[in-house]
């Protein structure tokens, strides 16, 4: 059996990996035409049209850097006449690590149709954030973490979000953690309350709540003291300083 086992082994061939082939699109919503156009060159502009996005290449060509998190795969099972029938519910978060951030659902017989498709619908529910500096022990005026308090609220879960310093991080679970990083924020006090363990819920009520913090109404006296920044702000690459050090070495050994 060992011999034959080795013998089918050797003979699969090994698995390829497909390059994605660009697609021509051809939009077919207002939006879609606006932004093709020309005339939309931002995701802040295109939300502020308040149209919704209802084709998943607007968002792949205002955010080329958005990236996905598989939060909870969940299969399902029901009995028929003809047999048992099985389908599989996928959660995914979406975001680019700078501002924005998206959730979605989807089902489907296989796990990556499926996942496919809770993508787009993450990106078609996708929403601009508000950041800045909330807390009165660090007054750095960044934009690191929520700028006030929000609460959001999904079955038993309820989570509150409260700024934080800059360091302390993610005081959070692993599901919120990963939702918290997708949208941009550092450092973030949280407090919930309920049944946690399910994490769609717990993805929900998160979800709940960054959705308050763009509903919030806010003075422009506060935006200017707390330093509120709403979507992305950009990032500058630092350079390492090990190099300058080598660099100032070799510099000084050749003076001497």
């Amino acid at each position: 059996m060992a011999a034959t086992r080795g013998k089918r082994r050797q003979g699969r061939r090994p698995e390829r990996k497909r390059e994605r082939v660009p697609v021509e699109w051809e939009p077919k919503t207002k939006l879609g035409r606006m932004i093709k156009g020309g005339k939309i060159t931002s995701m802040n502009d295109a939300l502020k049209t308040g149209l919704p996005i209802r084709e998943s290449e607007i968002v792949d060509l205002l955010l080329p850097e958005l990236e996905d998190e598989v939060l909870d795969v969940n299969m399902v099972q029901r009995m028929t006449d003809s047999g048992r029938r099985v389908k599989f519910v996928i959660t995914v978060a979406v975001g680019n690590n700078d501002g924005y951030v998206g959730f979605g659902q989807a089902k489907g017989k296989e796990v990556g149709s499926s996942i496919r498709k809770a993508i787009d619908n993450a990106k078609s529910n996708i929403m601009e954030i508000r950041r800045g500096c909330g807390s009165w022990e660090c007054g750095c005026r960044k934009p690191h973490t929520v700028p006030f308090a929000i609460t959001g609220k999904s079955g038993s879960v309820e989570i509150t979000l409260k700024p934080a310093p800059h360091g302390i991080g993610l005081a959070t679970g692993n599901v919120a953690k990963k939702i918290l990083t997708l949208a941009g924020i550092e450092d973030c006090w949280t407090f919930t309350r309920g049944k946690t363990k399910t994490t769609v819920n717990y993805a929900k009520a998160v979800f709940n709540a960054l959705e308050q913090n763009v509903k919030m109404r806010i003075l422009e006296k506060e935006i200017k003291t707390v330093g509120i920044v709403s979507g992305s702000i950009g990032k500058k690459e630092k350079q390492p300083p090990i190099p300058e050090q080598k660099n100032n070495k070799t510099e000084e050994e050749a003076k001497k």
